[in-house]
């Protein structure tokens, strides 16, 4: 028996040494999550370093030294170039930032809780709707009488959630299931940029010149005024899906399997088909029709940190504002002494991205 329980001892103790500590590998699920973390933070210094990129980029050329003297050191710098950075330049980027975090966070929303890799509030007609809003106010010529800076904002405003209605009283007729509520938002896509084209044909040439423009899409229209309205519905659109981010991790598994964890599948997805509605009326009231941000946004930050949905949105927020800010420095700087309305570099981007899409998903399937 001595013999027997010596001999068993080295083995043990081999097998013991022999086995890969599970907290150090690798690929173990700490080190999996600690690269995602670098990966967030290298995503947030980007955003930074655009961040400074477009304030300092603009038709005015001003040095970097102004730029920064005006910055830290406001006192110190002339009038006119305290005008530019403080009441146009700054409102701009942080437009930038909170239109694309919030385009961003509406379509890994959309994505999410509809299942299909091409949901965007862009691609299901939500900013078309609100586009036409914005057209149908600058040909009637109506006004508010005491926000008359309000009156186009909110025209987009209500026609975005009048495209929602649309959409959910198809798919509660059909079953809220995610095939209608796309097929649904498609067609509310068509029909809303029929309306934009009709508002176009009946419109003189001077209002037509008015609606190109806000259906391009500019940071032009940024201020002081308007830039809290959109981080406030921002910040609590974040925060009143905070308590749901394991449900929509278990959502990415199917229907069936989330609700078998006791996921309530039909009252989650109408709570996130709200706040997508919020989030993108929110963003396109003030500064126009943004596409593909939405589209481009979810699908590289999924790339970067995978489906767990407490890195995923963070992510993919970050992710719009990028996008979004570095459309802004490049609209600058393609047409020197000009800006480029920014909606048209949006489409710019999205589209060959579209196409990456589709050679990847072959590349799958192969």
């Amino acid at each position: 028996m001595a013999s027997l329980s010596g001999a068993s001892k080295p083995q043990t103790s081999g097998a013991a040494s022999a086995a890969p500590d599970s907290t150090s590998a690798p690929n173990s699920y700490p080190a999996l999550v600690a690269r995602r973390m670098i990966r967030l933070g290298a995503t947030i210094v980007l955003l930074c370093g655009l961040v400074v990129a477009d304030i300092l980029t603009g038709p005015a050329m001003l040095s970097v030294a102004d730029v920064l003297r005006t910055l830290f050191t406001p006192a110190q710098a002339d009038a006119l170039t305290r005008v530019i950075i403080f009441d146009i330049r700054l409102p701009m980027t942080c437009m930038a930032i909170l239109v694309g975090m919030s385009l961003g966070t509406a379509g890994v929303h959309m994505q999410t809780v509809l299942g299909n890799p091409l949901a965007s509030p862009y691609t299901l007609g939500f900013s078309a709707a609100a586009g036409f809003g914005a057209a149908l106010a600058i040909l009637t010529g109506v006004s508010l009488p005491l926000v008359p800076w309000l009156t186009i904002p909110l025209a987009a405003f209500v026609m975005c959630a009048a495209a929602a209605a649309v959409v959910f009283a198809f798919a509660r007729m059909r079953g809220m299931s995610p095939e209608i509520m796309v097929l649904a938002g498609i067609a509310t896509l068509f029909l809303f940029q029929s309306a934009q084209s009709l508002v176009q044909y009946m419109a003189s040439p001077e209002v037509l010149q008015s609606i190109v423009f806000w259906l391009f899409g500019s940071l032009l229209k940024a201020s002081w005024m308007n830039v809290p309205i959109v981080a406030v519905i921002f910040t609590l659109c974040s925060l009143a899906v905070l308590p749901n981010l394991w449900q929509l991790t278990a959502l990415r598994l199917g229907d069936a399997r989330a609700a078998a964890i006791g996921v309530d599948v039909q009252a989650l997805r109408i709570k996130l088909f709200g706040l997508v509605v919020l989030l993108t009326a929110g963003a396109v009231a003030f500064v126009g029709t943004i596409g593909f941000i939405g589209l481009v946004a979810p699908h590289i930050a999924r790339m970067l940190v995978g489906e767990d949905q407490r890195l995923l949105l963070p992510m993919s927020a970050l992710m719009g504002a990028i996008t979004m800010t570095g459309a802004s420095v490049l609209s600058k700087l393609v047409s020197p002494g000009g800006v480029i309305p920014i909606g048209i570099v949006t489409a710019l981007i999205g589209v060959p991205f579209l196409f990456f899409l589709i050679l990847r998903g072959q590349r799958r399937h192969w």
